[in-house]
């Protein structure tokens, strides 16, 4: 294992390099939030993949397949239709807001009053996010060191911590290029192909495993639906995507460099499924799914080639964790603290604009790797999160983006309703059910309806403010104090 450990400490060493790096680049807030809003097409299509794509799509994605061959793909696989359409229908107008939030855009667009609760949600579900994503190195570490899963929580964490905190978003974007190009060529290019061999081939595969290995729909047609809620609606709404989404330098660089991505997401997505079937030819009767990765990489790889499957491995988890940890810290910062403080200071330096957004990434990581050591089942942990976040803000944000006659007092009360419902039926169906996911979008959907036909129409200078800073002839905030709830008043 000597030469696969000098690989992953490489790969650790270069991975804070990269941050300290960034952090000579990160000299304004726009800078180190959103990597100045000018990554071309290439970068942005590699650091968005890399952030949609976590240890739960790679190893994850590797044990729906080995339970369920080729259509546990649709995990994945409904990830990148999430991003598809994000890319071709939203991506470009998201782009033109240039803001730095998601609770922003919702204070443009509806006036000023929908920050603090939206940011609330997001809040929880970028915290959990990043947590289930740290709880990942324990695995990984595992596999490659033999330590105890706290330390390798605190090892792991500690590394995506300290590369976040330097650089911001410089830091995390070249770090997940690096991530991108690691996770192509261990997961595509040497995994997938040494996998399909070892297990005999796609003929030995069909005649070893039942048909329904073989079956695209053979996972259910009510887990795929509720994955495209979850995970296709997910990435239409999500703090961590719309934060790469503003880095881009140009809505047409969105719009095809997410295109892109999503159509790696989709091919990735296929790769997990048939690693996972040929592990479950070459190991029948391993004692959970989740272990088939790192049993077919620990014992079927070549020296050298373990270590870079391995790094690529935890490079997915690395690359989701950084980009949750920063959505976390930037939600936490600019959306709840701020606003609930109601300080305004336009006089205040870029340089303390930075140092605040660093130390507010740095509490965030301390929380992370905290929650992550002392959580258990991350899987309900997940669930909850993505439940609130979809259940409810999914309504008052594409309500926001596709009907004028949304209001502030509808987006209020779809997302106090839709997150209210989907709590009490979890505690009602349990939390892994699939039942408070639909009828919480549904009761969030009503309340938006009803609450917005029955209030006054949202003003007519709020919803010129709007347009134009989705025609992107608006300018974005020179100081952080200047938020969209302020700018909206000025416009009136």
């Amino acid at each position: 294992m000597a030469v696969d450990y000098l690989v992953i400490v490489v790969y650790l060493a270069g991975m804070l390099a990269m941050g300290w790096w960034g952090m000579r680049r990160a000299r304004s807030k726009s800078e180190f939030l959103v990597a100045g809003r000018r990554l071309g097409p290439a970068m942005y299509s590699g650091t968005m993949a890399a952030i949609v794509l976590g240890g739960a799509s790679t190893i994850g994605g590797v044990g729906l397949g080995y339970q369920y061959g080729l259509s546990g793909a649709w995990m994945v696989f409904t990830i990148g239709l999430g991003l598809l359409a994000l890319s071709v229908f939203f991506s470009a107008r998201i782009a033109r807001l240039k803001v730095y939030t998601v609770s922003e855009m919702l204070d443009l667009r509806y006036g000023g009053r929908a920050g603090v609760i939206s940011g609330l949600v997001m809040w929880a579900y970028t915290l959990m996010l990043a947590v289930t994503s740290t709880i990942a190195y324990a695995t990984i570490f595992d596999v490659l060191f033999d330590i105890n899963r706290t330390l390798a929580i605190v090892l792991g964490g500690s590394i995506v911590v300290a590369y976040s905190t330097l650089g911001g978003m410089w830091s995390i974007t070249l770090t997940d290029m690096v991530q991108f190009v690691v996770k192509t060529i261990g997961v595509l290019l040497l995994l997938l192909p040494i996998a399909v061999v070892k297990a005999g081939g796609f003929s030995e595969m069909k005649a070893q495993l039942p048909t329904e290995y073989f079956d695209p729909l053979g996972i259910g047609g009510e887990t795929i639906f509720t994955y495209v809620l979850i995970y296709t609606f997910g990435m239409l709404i999500g703090q961590d995507i719309w934060q790469r989404v503003f880095t881009a330098r140009s809505d047409r660089t969105a719009r095809w460099g997410g295109t892109v991505a999503g159509t790696y997401c989709l091919a990735y997505a296929v790769a997990g499924a048939v690693i996972g079937t040929a592990a479950k030819v070459l190991y029948p009767k391993l004692a959970s799914p989740d272990d088939a990765f790192a049993t077919i990489v620990k014992d079927e790889l070549p020296m050298g080639v373990r270590g870079l499957v391995l790094a690529a491995a935890l490079a997915a988890v690395m690359s989701t964790s950084s980009g949750a940890l920063i959505a976390c810290a930037t939600v936490a910062n600019n959306d709840i603290w701020a606003r609930l403080r109601g300080i305004v200071r336009p006089e205040r330096e870029q340089h303390d604009e930075v140092r605040g957004n660093r130390a507010f990434i740095l509490l965030m990581g301390l929380a992370v790797i905290a929650t992550a050591i002392a959580l258990n089942d991350v899987v309900q942990a997940l669930t909850v999160a993505y439940n609130l976040l979809v259940g409810g803000l999914l309504v008052p944000i594409l309500g926001g983006l596709l009907w004028k006659r949304g209001t502030a007092q509808g987006a209020l009360a779809s997302v106090a309703v839709g997150g209210l419902a989907v709590i009490g039926l979890m505690a009602a169906y349990g939390i892994l059910a699939n039942e408070p996911v639909y009828y919480g979008l549904l009761a969030s959907l009503a309340a938006y309806v009803v609450v917005s036909l029955a209030t006054r129409p949202t003003d007519a200078a709020v919803l010129a403010a709007w347009r134009e800073r989705l025609a992107g002839r608006g300018t974005e905030p020179e100081n952080a104090s200047e938020t969209v709830s302020e700018q909206v008043p000025a416009a009136q």
